[in-house]
């Protein structure tokens, strides 16, 4: 899926409001991601206990959803390029719907965990899909010069999906008074949690239908009036034939052989695609996901009950709403790299004082576990500064890079190959946690801190700036003395 650039032929004076419309319909997709991904935060338990799994297998159970995120991240950009942008939406949404009515309606003795497992990687594959056209939806129709703070509106579209999902979790465990009740027509309450699903999915399908599709898919399809006319609706009429020849020339740079090869010298693949992959990576190795998908059985782990388990799960999502709409109002101001490195010298404060924290735990002659002293609010604090971190700068930044750093010619498929990446670490790391939450919580946060700690470092030798530049003008920085000399004169 290539991409030119809105507006690239100069400056605009204000953003359409149709351009925001757009990119928020466009983003909803990045809350089907947040909403299905943290549903299941609340059902762990009820889900455990009804299947009887052990660590391995809830752990599995649970990040299933997300080996069919990597799938439909990996076909998502040859799909969109072969039918546009808003029909793929569309297959995005009906998987998620079929998915998440399946999930809620599994019965049965423990073999059947497997057939949750295969709903819940059927929805996966609708959020991969979504998880990419999205985010390349945006980039398309957005102007250069707030083309970051629109494309982080994916991320922000994912923090409210969390919260919704949270704050529907810890509604029906307390009506229902506990995860594993009976509620609506005898159904336990943890069955609602996947159902409730069904409700964004129909609401993404539905705005879906009212979205024009990408000009630069239609110009690639020979269809320039069409592509004219939406152009004219998002962008002065003075830039619309500028507009117009960027795309096509970026389309012929697509087909140049040479240019569009993801290949290259290291380790097979071009330096740029690692610096994708390696983002997506890190992105999810600091372990963010862990306080998102098992944040309420952690809290109940350290003594809290249900009920203010859930609660606290509610509050972190809040704040991650508030920092995320806090890096889209810096992104295009302060710059990709300033907000990375920021963010990722937070992050590994915040999980060396919960390592610290955890291992002060101490279990009592029943098994249950306490946080003894001031150490149950160290680590709560803790966690919800380490969101902060994460929030204003590698949740919604690494999806504006993404988005941003690959050549026009292989941007669709290295693309998708990023995401592809992020998934498969988000599946590591959310089938790793219960064992090795159950071997020791000070080695698990350490671990996550060392990541931390590491991509600080990555940001600094590797990751461009591309702030305010268009598409075609982030081309320069593809190699090492480009950079260095772009931001000497910047200097």
């Amino acid at each position: 899926m290539s991409a030119g650039v809105a507006g690239s032929g100069g400056p605009t004076k204000a953003v359409n409001g149709r351009v925001i419309g757009l990119a928020v319909a466009g983003a909803v997709g990045g809350f089907l991601f947040g909403f299905d991904s943290s549903v299941v935060n609340g059902a762990v338990d009820p889900i455990q206990n009804y299947f009887h799994l052990d660590s391995s297998l809830i752990g599995f159970a649970v990040a299933s959803a997300l080996l069919g995120c990597a799938i439909g991240a990996e076909i998502a950009g040859r799909l969109a390029d072969r039918f546009g942008r808003v029909p793929v939406m569309l297959i995005g949404a009906i998987l998620f719907l079929v998915s998440s009515i399946g999930s809620g309606l599994v019965f049965g003795p423990t073999p059947m965990v497997w057939l949750l497992v295969a709903w819940r990687l059927l929805g996966g594959i609708g959020i991969g899909i979504a998880s990419v056209v999205a985010p390349a939806y945006i980039s398309e129709i957005s102007p250069k010069q707030v083309r970051g703070r629109l494309a982080s509106l994916q991320q922000l579209a994912i923090v409210f999906g969390i919260f919704a999902a949270l704050l529907s979790d810890a509604v029906l465990a307390n009506t229902a008074g506990g995860a594993d009740q009976p509620s609506l027509f005898g159904l336990e309450a943890w069955r609602w949690m996947f159902i409730a699903c069904a409700i964004p999915s129909i609401v993404y399908g539905v705005l879906a239908l009212t979205l024009p599709e990408s000009p630069r898919y239609l110009i690639k399809r020979g269809r320039e009036t069409e592509a004219r006319r939406i152009f004219a609706r998002i962008l002065p009429a003075e830039h619309i034939e500028s507009s117009v020849a960027d795309v096509r020339a970026s389309i012929e740079r697509d087909a140049e052989g040479a240019k569009g090869r993801l290949r290259g010298p290291a380790l097979g693949l071009r330096p740029i695609v690692w610096v994708g992959i390696l983002l997506s990576v890190f992105q999810q190795f600091v372990g963010i996901n862990v306080i998102f998908y098992y944040s309420t059985t952690l809290w109940k782990a350290v003594g809290f009950d249900e009920s203010n388990s859930l609660l606290i799960s509610v509050i972190t999502s809040v704040t991650n709403i508030v920092v995320t709409i806090v890096a889209i109002a810096l992104v295009d101001k302060v710059g990709r790299r300033p907000l990375l490195l920021a963010g990722s010298a937070g992050m590994t404060v915040t999980l060396a004082v919960m390592a610290l924290s955890f291992s002060q735990a101490q279990t009592a002659p029943d098994g249950s576990v306490t946080l003894p002293g001031v150490w149950g609010p160290i680590a709560l604090v803790a966690a919800n500064v380490f969101v902060v971190a994460f929030g204003v700068s590698w949740g919604p930044l690494v999806w504006v890079l993404l988005g941003e750093i690959f050549p026009n010619s292989i941007r669709g498929r290295a693309l998708g190959l990023a995401a592809a990446a992020q998934w498969l670490a988000n599946f590591v790391v959310t089938v790793t946690f219960p064992p090795l939450a159950s071997f020791s919580l000070l080695f698990t946060y350490g671990l996550y801190a060392l990541f931390a700690a590491l991509s600080f470092v990555f940001v600094i030798a590797r990751v461009p700036e591309t702030k305010g530049m268009s598409l075609e003008e982030a081309d320069e920085l593809r190699s090492p003395s480009r950079r260095r000399d772009r931001e000497r004169a910047a200097a």
